[in-house]
């Protein structure tokens, strides 16, 4: 019942302010209707009141909508320009108060990351080899992740910048949404990166350990396919009923695998098949994933694990680091891998040792 009569949200204002200004103008005219005056005394009356209550949601919305939406553009067009020192201060517990603390989060995130980013170079620095190095490297970085900043943050603005003179209540709930998924998208591209960064720069160590791959693979495919409710695809495995014991490092294989899976299902046709195999030959285990659908074409293949590399004639999705990740962490390990066309589509396959 609490949270029925509440006003967390901006929607839940607006409608409760809109009936009271409805019972307001309807009291106020059985009372100025009612005062022993002349009919248009009591009319003139009537207006006054009606001014004032025009001027006080006038105010109201000043107060809790164009206010609010105001800092946010201002937010908005700062990190357009790369500017997280000012943090946006709106701490209302609606819409607006979310928007607001998803925003502040993607700019500490960012804070942090261009810090370490400076700690790893002032470090590298010291050797002027690696410093030849880094500058060409940073160069790369620095131009890629402004590419793939200007999306999301000119979507923001955009959108910011929308919800001023927008009055569909639909449309506003729909420009937030996209706001607050654009901060959740730049959020987990930096993230993605510090990972990728902490791999190469080896600041990140392996967990090495003895497990179950087969059952991992299990976890893994049951989550990302068997369970999805959006499955537009025929799914087909082939694994070992046996267990299947490797050494290495687990939750950086999980990564490996969900990347790959991810990617296998980002790119299938629609009704197409997603094979999944896992064999073992001659101590080694081999593990394949199979999507149907287009071939990459063969002077890409060798690009496909590159940093930030989409393939143009798919829809803007995803960070574009998944298989960069599979090939740091497959190679920091000296694991074989690589990706084919075949007939009518794309395998990706990784092969690791057996433990005894």
């Amino acid at each position: 019942m609490k949270e029925l009569f509440s006003l967390r949200t901006v929607r839940k204002k607006i409608l409760m302010l809109s009936k009271l200004a409805g019972l307001a103008l309807i009291f106020s005219y059985i009372l100025s209707t009612g005062l022993p005056v002349s009919e248009d005394a009591s009319f003139l009356l009537w207006l006054g009141f009606v001014l004032l209550l025009v001027l006080g949601i006038d105010c109201f919305m000043g107060r809790f909508i164009t206010k609010p939406i105001d800092k946010l553009n201002a937010s908005a067009k700062r990190m357009a320009g790369l500017d997280f020192s000012v943090p946006c201060d709106i701490a209302s517990a609606d819409e607006f108060g979310d928007l607001s603390a998803s925003l502040n989060t993607m700019a500490e995130n960012l804070q942090q990351a261009l810090a370490r980013l400076e700690d790893a170079n002032t470090q590298l620095e010291r050797d002027v080899e690696k410093e030849r190095l880094l500058l060409a490297d940073r160069k790369e970085l620095v131009d890629s992740l402004s590419h793939e900043m200007k999306t999301p943050l000119g979507i923001i603005r955009a959108y910011a910048e929308g919800l001023q003179d927008e009055t569909d209540e639909a449309k506003k709930q729909k420009y937030t949404q996209t706001i607050v998924s654009e901060a959740e998208r730049m959020n987990d591209l930096i993230v993605t990166l510090l990972d990728l960064s902490a791999l190469e720069s080896g600041a990140a160590s392996l967990n090495i350990s003895r497990f179950d791959f087969v059952e991992l693979v299990e976890t893994v495919a049951g989550r990302l396919l068997i369970d999805a409710p959006d499955t537009n695809f025929e799914l087909q495995y082939d694994l070992p009923e046996q267990k299947i014991f490797v050494r290495t490092d687990r939750r950086r294989m999980e990564q490996v695998l969900d990347n790959l899976i991810v990617n296998a299902k980002k790119n299938i046709s629609p009704g197409g098949v997603l094979r999944i195999e896992v064999t073992a030959k001659d101590r080694m285990l081999y593990f394949s994933v199979f999507n149907q659908g287009r071939p990459i074409p063969e002077n890409e293949l060798s690009k496909i694990w590159a940093k930030f590399y989409r393939d143009n004639r798919v829809e803007y999705s995803g960070s574009g680091l998944g298989l960069s990740i599979v090939a740091q962490i497959l190679s920091m390990q000296n694991l074989p891998y690589g990706a084919e066309n075949q007939t009518d589509g794309v395998r990706f396959y990784f092969s690791v040792p057996i433990a005894k």
